[in-house]
């Protein structure tokens, strides 16, 4: 990927010799930096992962997958994997982050930093063309960044690269609600995207920044064509292997490979078709048992011991920081950090991941940051302690405890087994809450405005980018409106270290920031699960349960 080896690499290569760093978080590194992976793993002394195939992969078939069948209007602003699912079926990203957890070019053909980190040189590949017929360059992609980093689309990406290549400012818009003048964010410098040639282009930051390159492929960042102007539809311009034929949200959406010469390959399969079966497990068992789907994106937990008896269904796992969080609004009586450490003490995190995942994963610690992390620091979480709790209460003034509501889906199942398993914890604190169970196409459109909702996060490798997604001041994404200027300049301190102890430390200081001031109860880390049909090959279960149709294939 690179013609030299970047001087941080020979620095990561002696921390990995003297036990300092582990070979996995060593091979992150030096992919990040511009190694390839096969190299990379042979340098960290690892043998390359390669997926197992029987036979030949095979030409032609349907591959049909149960999941739910979104709005798939504006990729840019998509707020759920299972929207991008279909999304990426057409449209491709300028990185891949894969089940390694290795970030791999993709659009881009190699990637290069500079020795401080704040200049990442992106060179593309030169034998892109869209489906239409037209070459990618350089202006496609620096259209797409421009517009998903401008505060006006609203997309979650700015939430990775505020502090990198975007600061904040005020505007002169009043906000009604606290009467002080509205914050937005632009590009810290009219150069910050910049275009070299026809197949190259830099990103300049304002501070060292080691996850471009994983940030890339945060899901909504979807490369589209320009001339399309962020609308994705039937019949939608791509650089992916198909083309979106049907779409009925709710309902089904049909993707057909177009079988036009494909800068990666092409698809083996004909058709990709998403069925959407609803909230109900037992329906998506009936539909995988009839074989009316050959696939259920992901798996229920009361319907586990149903597809263990199904001789032709492979269960699929993997232990990731994917989880839900239980987060507050800060108004009355969640405003006082108190009663929102009183929640946090409330909650028995081991009995809710027993209650509602069967104990597959692990205990959440609340601050959001998972063991899965590299850069996890295990300073513990609010272990229970009810009798705190409502020392906690009274202490902010509500002595008697507090009466609320909190919104949460029906689908996945454990989801709201989760919250049923909590309000009865927080009942013994005195913090008695009522569940508003809302249909998920319901809570899609409302989950950062209600004023208390159990929300689900997809899993990330790096804390720092869960944490900049969901908490950075003024991020699309935080739901929760929590605002804490220390958290956000360690948060970008922490994005430019290479050093896992350092970035260990702060991330330290970070998790301690959530456990005392934070806006969220984190119950478990999820092993995520899913199933398919033993005929399908080619595909393995992503940590982020991203499923990319082009790499499967049927043996029927």
């Amino acid at each position: 990927m690179t013609d030299k080896l970047h001087p941080i690499i020979g620095r990561a290569g002696a921390e990995m010799a003297d036990g300092r760093l582990e070979r996995r978080e060593f091979l992150r590194i030096a992919t990040l930096l511009g190694v390839a992976a096969p190299f990379a793993y042979g340098l960290a002394g690892l043998p390359a992962p390669v997926l197992a195939q029987v036979a030949t992969p095979k030409k032609g078939g349907i591959v049909r997958i149960g999941m739910r069948v979104q709005d798939l209007k504006s990729p840019h602003t998509y707020s759920w994997v299972e929207a991008a699912n279909a999304g990426r079926q057409v449209l491709d990203y300028l990185t891949s982050t894969g089940v390694d957890n290795v970030t791999r070019p993709s659009l881009v053909e190699k990637w290069e930093a500079t020795p401080d980190l704040k200049t990442w040189t992106m060179t593309l590949r030169k034998d892109v063309t869209w489906r239409k017929g037209r070459k990618f360059t350089a202006d496609d992609a620096l259209w797409n960044l421009n517009r998903v980093l401008d505060a006006k689309t609203g997309s979650s990406v700015v939430g990775l690269f505020k502090g990198f290549l975007l600061t904040e400012y005020e505007t002169d818009e009043i906000d009604a609600k606290t009467q002080k003048k509205k914050k937005t964010t632009k590009l810290w410098d009219a150069s910050a995207i910049q275009k070299v040639d026809d197949f190259t282009f830099k990103l300049n930051g304002q501070v060292a920044n080691l996850t471009i390159p994983e940030a890339l492929f945060h899901y909504p960042l979807m490369i589209m064509d320009p001339a399309e102007n962020g609308e994705f539809k039937v019949g939608a311009n791509g650089t992916g292997a198909f083309e979106m034929t049907e779409l009925e949200v709710g309902k089904r959406a049909v993707f057909v490979n177009h079988k036009k010469p494909h800068w990666g390959g092409g698809a083996n399969i004909d058709r990709f078709e998403i069925v959407d079966l609803g909230e109900d497990p037992a329906a998506q068992v009936a539909a995988l048992a009839s074989r009316q789907v050959d696939m259920i994106y992901q798996g229920a937990i009361a319907t586990l011991p149903a597809i263990e008896k199904m001789a032709h269904v492979q269960i699929n796992s993997v232990d990731t920081a994917y989880t839900a969080v239980a987060r507050v609004h800060s108004i009355k009586p969640f405003d006082d950090k108190r009663v929102r450490q009183a929640l946090r003490f409330a909650t028995d995190t081991d009995a809710t991941l027993k209650a509602a995942h069967r104990g597959l994963g692990r205990p959440g610690d609340h601050h959001h940051v998972a063991p899965a992390h590299p850069e996890y620091a295990n300073i513990g979480g609010s272990n229970r302690d009810v009798a705190k709790a409502k020392a906690l209460l009274a202490e902010a003034g509500y002595p008697n405890g507090i009466d609320t509501e909190i919104a949460a889906r029906p689908a996945p199942d454990w989801e709201l087994l989760a919250v049923q398993a909590m309000v009865e914890q927080w009942k013994e604190a005195g913090i008695r809450v009522k569940i508003n169970v809302m249909p998920s196409t319901q809570y899609w459109d409302v989950w950062t405005k209600v004023p208390f909702g159990f929300t689900t996060w997809a899993h990330r490798p790096l804390g720092t980018m869960v944490l900049g997604l969901a908490y950075r001041s003024g991020a699309s994404w935080n739901e929760s409106n929590w605002s804490n200027k220390e958290f956000d300049a360690l948060i970008t301190e922490a994005e430019g270290y290479l050093d896992v102890e350092k970035r260990r430390a702060v991330m330290a200081k970070i998790q301690a920031i959530m456990l005392d001031d934070g806006p969220a109860v984190v119950p478990l880390w999820r092993a995520v699960f899913n199933y398919t049909d033993n005929k399908i090959k080619g595909y393995k279960i992503h940590p982020s349960i991203y499923v990319e149709a082009k790499e499967m294939w049927i043996d029927a």
